[in-house]
């Protein structure tokens, strides 16, 4: 008798505890999404006393979270980039971003910051590695690696570089549902908490001049993109920026997720879609999906799987 009521005692307590597990899970995923509803925009509460890690001013979240690296030369700083770089083409030949050699995605040098790092026209992206990126001055001209530059690459992303000394890199390709979206002349809504990312952060370009090999067509491009993250450039794709090439390749990623959202949400049939109504909740979100961390950390996976199984685009 007493064995059988320990049993049931431990079975008592163990269930419990699992009932407490589950509810802290709960919680800690209301916490992280930050979809508790009825308070006003403040930082995130946490569960304990456990460490925190600042992803924007006045915005904390849970966990000691890893850190952009430093470095102890502007040369560790060059080859670091590079390598990134090199591995983010092939990240979007994964994702299905190219469109023969359209697209292209460039990182300010941090030695001569005047200059910025580029793929050679007219490789794929699953062939970009370290050893043939090319580097452009603020000329146009080719100064290091044997490839061309790709002369719409240079006019857009020339002026940006210059227009916005904050940006260490951008991104721009044909995706498929960003150039499919951009069609629409609009912004993204705040449909989902993903799309809060870009929810004031992102612009609309709407006077397509056709292929920009012009550097007027840049500046236009620059000019339409502002101190925003990212643009829609109507009739032709998806634009990002960041202060870290991570940061700005996610963006991207992201972004084009977003659009492909919105897009099945058009082809809904039956009950209209809801936009997040909520202000607070949409500012809440934004401050934390679309900080500058969180676009850092969300593509540091991406670029230890991609080094892991494509080793040789770091050569």
């Amino acid at each position: 008798m007493y064995f059988m009521m320990h049993i049931a005692c431990n079975r008592t307590t163990q269930k419990q505890l699992r009932e407490q597990s589950i509810l802290k899970f709960m919680l800690l995923r209301r916490v992280l999404a930050g979809i508790t509803k009825g308070r006003s925009f403040s930082p995130i509460r946490h569960l304990s006393n456990e460490a925190t890690t600042t992803v924007a001013p006045g915005v904390t979240v849970p966990g000691n979270l890893p850190q952009p690296p430093t470095f102890a030369t502007k040369e560790e700083e060059r080859e670091d980039r590079k390598k990134k770089l090199a591995a983010s083409f092939r990240i979007f030949k994964q994702y299905g971003f190219d469109e023969g050699a359209a697209g292209h995605i460039t990182a300010r040098d941090p030695i001569e910051p005047d200059t910025f790092w580029v793929n050679g026209f007219g490789l794929d992206f699953g062939e970009i590695s370290v050893s043939n990126l090319i580097r452009v001055d603020a000329a146009g001209k080719v100064i290091e690696g044997k490839y061309p530059v790709n002369q719409a690459a240079f006019a857009i992303h020339s002026r940006i570089h210059e227009a916005r000394p904050d940006v260490l890199a951008a991104a721009h390709s044909h995706s498929i549902h960003g150039r499919a979206f951009s069609t629409l002349g609009k912004l993204l809504d705040p449909y989902t908490q993903d799309s809060c990312a870009f929810w004031n952060d992102h612009a609309l370009y709407n006077d397509y001049g056709g292929v920009a090999f012009e550097l007027d067509e840049g500046q236009a491009i620059a000019n339409a993109l502002g101190d925003k993250k990212a643009a829609i450039l109507m009739n032709h794709g998806l634009l990002t920026t960041g202060s870290t090439l991570d940061e700005c390749v996610w963006w991207y990623i992201t972004m084009e997720k977003c659009c492909k959202v919105e897009l099945l949400l058009k082809d809904h049939q039956g009950k209209a879609p809801s936009m997040i109504k909520d202000e607070n909740a949409i500012k809440q979100a934004n401050a934390i999906v679309g900080s500058k961390f969180a676009g850092w950390f969300q593509y540091q996976g991406l670029y230890r799987k991609m080094v892991k199984d494509q080793p040789d685009c770091l050569h």
